[in-house]
């Protein structure tokens, strides 16, 4: 069975140096020249909570060949159709694209690749890149987890993609995968968003105390626009986000907001992939992010203002309106 990581930046690289590590063969696809060369002269150095380098196999796209069986989709979703065009003629007739990409790609990917060929995974861990093959793992070793699942009906393929996932850390098959999405892209809506457009860290928004405030306004407001959706939060790591940290109420409410750091503490030191994007003057993917929860609840007759208005903010930094810092939370005042 070949397999293949197409994207591997920070996210990318921590796998596929995993996979190698534990014995497992996987090509690491990079469209960043200096990068691939230096994983390819060098191997992949993983630091942070993590401290090892290991030789990979590292491809720029141009140097594919053959056909892989499983594909892990680890790039950005602006520019998923024109990516996905360019893989399909190298993913096998019956293989499957593992769409590891935030908020709710499945169905994207599905349009291109085709709905027998598609599964999702959401990942629980973060990395943020360093270069020339070094990438920093930012969350603990004891909470490298998958959950994996499809929305789809071809769960038969979900087993040879759990083999592969297995080497680097624990795989669970959700059933109910949406829930699944769910859970992740609410953590991702509260924490990422607000890292994104204040350059915090989850650590640092877990200690101020107003920015602590608005993940917990957006954490609710995406419980509570799951449940107008029919979709039910899956477990994260084993906890029911929702019932610890939703809340009706204000002794629940006290509690939750007394939780956020328990909760959060194995991923204190992330910082938003999307803040190094508009630090760099780039467009981020808050479209698929708080924009995806919002549209999708807005399509089941839900509303959500506070993920909208991270939207605008992160909107009003890419045309260079606003600037990341702390005073784009003034916006929530009064309102969490």
């Amino acid at each position: 069975m070949r397999a293949a990581i197409y994207g591997a930046g920070a996210m990318g690289t921590v796998l596929g140096a995993y996979v190698t590590k534990n014995g497992g063969k996987i090509d690491l696809i990079t469209r960043n020249a200096e990068h691939a060369a230096a994983l390819k002269a060098e191997g992949a150095h993983i630091a942070g909570e993590a401290d090892f380098t290991v030789a990979v196999s590292a491809l720029l796209p141009q140097e594919m060949t053959g056909k892989y069986d499983v594909v892990f989709l680890m790039t950005k979703q602006r520019d998923n159709r024109n990516i996905l065009r360019f893989v399909l003629p190298y993913l096998a007739e019956d293989g499957i694209v593992c769409t590891m990409q935030n908020g709710l790609p499945e169905l994207s990917v599905a349009e291109v690749v085709g709905r027998e060929r598609c599964c999702g995974c959401a990942v629980s861990w973060g990395a943020t890149f360093v270069g020339r093959g070094c990438v920093r793992l930012t969350t603990r070793t004891d909470a490298l987890q998958f959950a994996l699942g499809t929305v789809f009906e071809n769960g038969q393929k979900l087993g040879r993609v759990s083999d592969i996932l297995g080497l680097m850390g624990k795989v669970t098959i959700e059933e109910n995968f949406m829930g699944a999405r769910w859970s992740k892209l609410a953590i991702n809506c509260a924490f990422s968003g607000i890292s994104a457009m204040t350059g915090m860290t989850f650590g640092q928004i877990c200690d101020d105390r107003f920015a602590r405030r608005a993940a917990q306004a957006i954490l609710k407001e995406c419980f509570d626009a799951a449940e107008k959706c029919g979709i039910v939060p899956a477990d994260v790591q084993g906890h029911d986000l929702k019932k610890l940290l939703g809340y009706n109420g204000r002794i629940k409410k006290f509690i939750s907001y007394m939780l956020i750091p328990v909760a959060m503490k194995k991923h204190r030191d992330i910082v938003s992939g999307m803040y190094y994007d508009l630090a760099a003057g780039k467009k981020c993917e808050i479209d698929f992010i708080n924009g995806a929860a919002a549209d999708y609840a807005a399509a089941h007759g839900a509303d959500c203002p506070l993920n909208r208005a991270v939207v605008d903010i992160v909107h009003g930094i890419e045309r260079g309106e606003r600037r990341i810092c702390a005073d784009n939370l003034k916006v929530f005042r009064g309102i969490v």
